[in-house]
């Protein structure tokens, strides 16, 4: 969290101390005046600051919170490029304005005493204003960065309280700080930061669709860096930097970071001290005093503080409400047999919150359709009868419709409406049984030919153990293992004979000498451990007799169509927790081959889905291959002339790497069972 708290710190700290300063030097014009009388003005300027500050940061919020995916991007990344504009200024302006700002502010004091309430008012309201409008701007884009914001929101109320101590310090007199000095610091790594920034929102602005080069990277490190590892993590949430970056977000980072820290650098060596500014013209103290204490009749004093405070939390409340993108005052929609959709109405354009309620008797699912194709925009599953949960969907042009589906009843599709005006959004083809149907017949011929293969090589290695030659079957267990290891996705059909045949001693009273213990790895403990072939023969038969069995029942075992995109997932799930933690190493140290055969079984089932998956998605395996083959290199460095590698014996650099590209590689699957779900038709 630290990492991502350090960026929202540094402006914290740095925008608080300027804000305090200016404070500071607004209190201290007025106690020297003797117009201790004339505070509370100040103090009414700097609360409508405030509150305009914290309101701009909610119309950002709410505004984003409601738009559509790619508008978001674009919104974000436009924002992040203001935010760099925003604090590349303000780091210039303070370098410049440093020396002169304390005679400034004491010269606007001195006029707005003469001008009366409102003037002083304003003036500290805009002193302050300008500092919290920035602070808000960047932080928002600080949080958008991180994508949380825990570390960046404690990071700039850290920033912000030590500011405050800081310049109560300066006030008193408590401490002596070289604020040209610390300017000229935080300004610097102020500019880093926007370089990082200014990077992260071209990035936005490419997977908005708006600018290209999304596809074109300068370097790509995910299959050499662990992006999980606490140092990339660290320069990513400082600076920035990630482990994949396209030439845009390059040349930006580079360009603006040459020149703009370049000119910071060279104004700092070359600025000579500003001259001293002419003296302010005497104020008659007492007329000011006169006018300024003057209230206009019928005014209570309290009118002109609340209205300052009150009017930004207003209008802010007034954009959020009017929002073209704001939720759709969470209508309530009916899902039954009888009343499937009643309460819709036709929505508005936009990310829009729907209550779905269940009016009838039977848990149901319901799903916002397109009518025609019958693609999918959004579902709420195991809706019970009486309950209520949201929706929520993105709204484009187009006809739109709810189907409801029962448990047990009929599915029933309501009347459709059409919204106009707003942008395309894609929805999710549907997919039926028959859609499965072909890619689940081609796994069941790779399974079965997996199988007979599987049942040879158990054979051989019956064989070896039964003639004493322990040598080669160790080779030959290895052989077989790996053969089964490449069926994952067919596990679920193999019933009890997969814990026999690949079982695990867990949760055994006697664990690996317990006889429940059998197969393949009860043989690679002895085989490992110094057993004999006479005490490994009655292991090895049983192992060739469970494979001789599923090899016979495989056939007429039922194989669920719903379960192989699910598998496109679970195989790998299943690597990252048992194969890459060495949960299963029994003494072979060959973890990662069998996480290289997982890796083979998962490209074969992928190969077979790919037809259906690149309707729906046509990116998505474009970014799964490039994971596997990522995987995959990892993987290959650990096969070498004299053997495996066993996981505990990797370099840690590597196996950080190899467990955070798994990660990856499993988010990037993480759609495919949603995309390919078989839903019922109305």
């Amino acid at each position: 969290m630290w990492d991502e708290a350090f960026p929202s710190f540094l402006i914290g700290l740095r925008e608080g101390l300027e804000a305090g300063l200016i404070v500071s030097i607004l209190v201290a014009a007025l106690v020297r005046a003797g117009r201790k009388d004339r505070l509370p003005q100040v103090w009414t300027g700097i609360a409508a600051a405030l509150a305009l500050s914290l309101s701009f940061g909610a119309v950002l919020t709410f505004t984003a919170a409601n738009l559509s995916g790619h508008a978001q991007e674009a919104f974000g990344g436009v924002l992040s490029l203001i935010a760099v504009g925003f604090v590349t200024a303000m780091v210039f302006w303070m370098r410049r304005s440093a020396r002169t700002l304390s005679t400034e502010l004491k010269e606007k004091v001195q006029a707005s005493l003469a001008m009366g309430a409102g003037a002083l008012v304003l003036t500290s309201f805009l002193a302050v204003a300008r500092e919290g409008l920035e602070t808000s701007l960047f932080l928002w884009t600080n949080v958008r960065t991180a994508g949380e914001s825990t570390g960046p929101l404690l990071g700039a109320a850290v920033g912000l309280l030590l500011s405050t101590g800081l310049c109560w310090g300066l006030y008193r007199r408590a401490l002596r700080m070289n604020l040209t000095r610390f300017f000229t610091v935080t300004g610097a790594g102020l500019i880093v930061v926007a370089a990082g920034v200014l990077g992260y929102g071209l990035r936005d602005l490419q997977e908005s669709g708006l600018v290209g080069g999304g596809s074109a990277y300068a370097f790509d490190l995910s299959g050499h860096l662990d992006a999980s590892s606490w140092y990339a993590t660290l320069v990513q949430g400082t600076l920035n930097l990630t482990v994949t970056m396209t030439v845009l977000q390059v040349v930006g980072y580079v360009a603006y970071l040459g020149v703009v820290l370049t000119m910071f650098i060279e104004g700092v060596r070359g600025g000579a001290a500003a001259p001293a500014p002419a003296a302010a013209a005497p104020v008659d103290q007492a007329a000011a005093g006169e006018k300024a204490g003057r209230v206009r009749p019928g005014r209570p004093r309290w009118v002109l503080p609340t209205a300052l405070v009150a009017v930004p939390v207003v209008v802010a409340g007034a954009v959020i409400a009017v929002s073209d993108g704001k939720r759709a005052g969470s209508a309530t929609v009916t899902v039954s047999e009888r009343d499937c959709g009643k309460g819709f109405g036709t929505p508005q354009p936009g990310q829009q919150v729907f209550q779905m309620h269940n009016t009838g008797d039977k848990v149901a699912e319901v799903y916002l359709v397109d009518p025609g194709s019958g693609a999918v925009y959004g579902e709420v599953e195991g809706l019970a009868p009486g309950t209520t949960r949201a929706l929520t969907a993105t709204i484009g042009t187009g006809d739109y419709a709810w189907r409801c589906v029962p448990t047990g009843g009929s599915a029933v599709t309501s009347a459709a409406v059409h919204v106009s005006g707003g942008t395309e959004v894609k929805a999710v083809k549907p997919v039926s049984e028959d859609d499965l149907r072909g890619p689940l017949d081609g796994y069941r011929q790779y399974v079965e030919q997996g199988l007979a293969t599987l049942m040879t090589q158990t054979q051989k290695l019956q064989g070896d153990v039964r003639s004493g030659d322990l040598a080669t079957a160790r080779a030959d267990w290895l052989a077989a293992h790996l053969r089964y290891a490449s069926l994952g996705a067919a596990y679920g059909t193999f019933a009890d004979l997969d814990g026999k045949i690949d079982g695990r001693p867990d949760g055994l009273p006697d664990r690996d000498r317990d006889p429940g213990f059998t197969g393949f790895l009860r043989l690679e403990h002895g085989l490992w451990h110094g057993q004999s072939a006479t005490e490994l023969t009655p292991v090895a038969d049983e192992l060739a007799q469970n494979v001789a069995k599923l090899v016979h029942d495989f056939p007429g075992q039922v194989f669920d169509p719903a379960d192989l995109p699910l598998r496109a997932h679970e195989i790998l799930e299943n690597t990252l927790q048992f194969e890459l933690t060495g949960d299963t190493d029994m003494g072979s140290g060959t973890n990662l081959a069998t996480a290289r055969a997982n890796l083979e079984g998962t490209r074969e089932l992928l190969t077979l889905l790919q037809p259906l998956l690149d309707e729906r998605d046509p990116q998505l395996l474009v970014r799964v291959n490039a994971g596997m083959k990522r995987v995959g290199d990892l993987l290959a460095t650990a096969d070498r002339p004299e053997g495996w590698t066993p996981v505990d014996r990797l370099p840690a650099a590597t196996r950080r790497q190899l467990n955070g590209a798994t990660g990856q590689l499993l988010e990037d699957l993480a759609p495919v069972p949603a995309l390919l779900e078989i839903r019922k038709a109305a």
